[in-house]
């Protein structure tokens, strides 16, 4: 982006994290849509396994936890660190306050995500990125080797001890909310299009979640280790010079791919096994499951940025690239996908407890494959996408221009 809030042109983008950003957007999508609709949220598991589809939804869902739940939302997170560093380091170059519309920026980010948080998504990511973006802001001017050590020691640890505080020390892992009658309640609410009543409803769980079990805290860590590790590898140039750095790129997929697969393939087993049961099984699943995340992550990065420098690679994974460019936009409009499909106000559906994981994988692919089109279709015709202007204008206090001033298509 230039000084004055006009977008960069087509060959001012890095086009690999387009298409990471895009990536990340389904996996998130998916994970958010099958995960809200799964047992314990707003579903009860008889009402699940009473569905027809219920031995093949169960299946899917251990497959999308093993290869989408958190790695999505951890590219995500590596992203922001990683554009955070590219947009200072351009902002600068070009002689602008780069201080004080970065801070604007965080600010408005987080009056966007506290709204999507508390009136339309619970699950909302916004609101923390723009808070644990902060802390990275503060964090700057740190040695590559203190954003290595820090990135790795937040992305690994956040988490982990705060599960680990509860299962030994008897800290509560959550405030509840999520047994069969709690469910029940969101369900009826949902059914009588209570919007409002929902919101309450949502407000008191998460707020008793987020305060009492130290959830906050623990998601804030596991955000700021994901930005200090994407600012690092930011600040190497691995990414801007991803064509240079392909060999390492292929390198660290063969290493990495594998490993994490493997490794959170055993978590996932490990939190499925059958009786007998023993003691801390799903303690150890979890801890499993959080060191495996961030090792499957970098085999995915490294696995598409090594594939997109080759012909093939840049042509099938190119439409990504369209969503990514929109991904404010794209994001905030499949809360209200979800919405549509699980609640019952207005329009909505009302489909939780009578929908599987089959059925909801399939619109999001669907969905997805429209907004990717949408996405395309807007950006041969405006400069922003909806809510990526409102950012801009809110960030920089002036609207800009939404004419588009030259062709956006992407040649890879």
């Amino acid at each position: 982006m230039h000084p004055d809030g006009t977008p960069l042109g087509a060959a001012g983008r890095v086009q690999e994290m387009d298409v990471l950003r895009g990536v990340a957007l389904f996996g998130v999508f998916l994970a958010n849509l099958t995960g809200f609709g799964s047992a314990d949220i707003m579903a009860t598991e008889q009402q699940l396994l009473s569905l027809p589809t219920a031995p093949w939804d169960f299946a899917l869902r251990d497959v999308i936890h093993w290869l989408i739940v958190d790695k999505a939302n951890t590219l995500f997170a590596f992203l922001f660190g990683l554009g955070f560093w590219l947009q200072m380091q351009r902002l600068e170059e070009r002689g602008a306050d780069f201080e004080t519309l970065y801070l604007r920026r965080l600010a408005v980010l987080l009056v966007i995500g506290l709204i999507h948080f508390f009136f339309i998504w619970t699950w909302d990511i916004l609101h923390l990125y723009a808070m644990a973006g902060f802390v990275l802001f503060a964090m700057r001017r740190a040695s590559n080797r203190d954003l290595l050590a820090l990135g790795i020691i937040f992305a690994l640890v956040g988490r982990a001890f705060q599960k680990t505080l509860a299962e030994f020390a008897s800290l509560a892992t959550s405030g509840g909310g999520y047994d069969d009658a709690s469910v029940l309640v969101r369900q009826k609410l949902s059914e009588s299009g209570d919007y409002f009543g929902i919101v309450r409803n949502f407000f008191d769980w998460v707020i008793i979640d987020y305060l009492t079990t130290g959830l906050i805290i623990s998601w804030l860590c596991y955000a700021l280790g994901r930005f200090l590790l994407g600012a690092w590898v930011g600040r190497h140039g691995w990414i801007a010079r991803a064509r240079e750095y392909r060999p390492q790129w292929k390198r660290l997929a063969l290493w990495f791919l594998p490993a994490g697969l493997l490794l959170e393939g055993a978590a996932t087993l490990l939190r499925g096994t059958q009786p007998p049961e023993w003691e801390h099984r799903e303690f150890f699943a979890d801890i499993l499951h959080l060191f495996s995340v961030p090792v499957l992550a970098v085999g995915y990065v490294s696995a598409l940025v090594s594939f997109f420098q080759t012909p093939r690679g840049a042509r099938l994974l190119a439409p990504f690239a369209w969503s990514g460019r929109m991904a404010l936009t794209n994001y905030l409009s499949q809360s209200f996908v979800i919405a549509f499909v699980l609640f019952g106000v207005g329009p909505g559906l009302a489909l939780a407890g009578r929908i599987g994981t089959c059925a909801l994988t399939a619109i999001v692919i669907v969905v997805y494959a429209l907004q990717i089109t949408f996405s395309r279709w807007w950006l041969n015709r405006f400069a922003f996408g909806p809510a990526e202007w409102l950012w801009r204008a809110l960030t920089y206090g002036s609207m800009p221009s939404m004419r588009l001033k030259q062709s956006p298509e992407v040649t890879s």
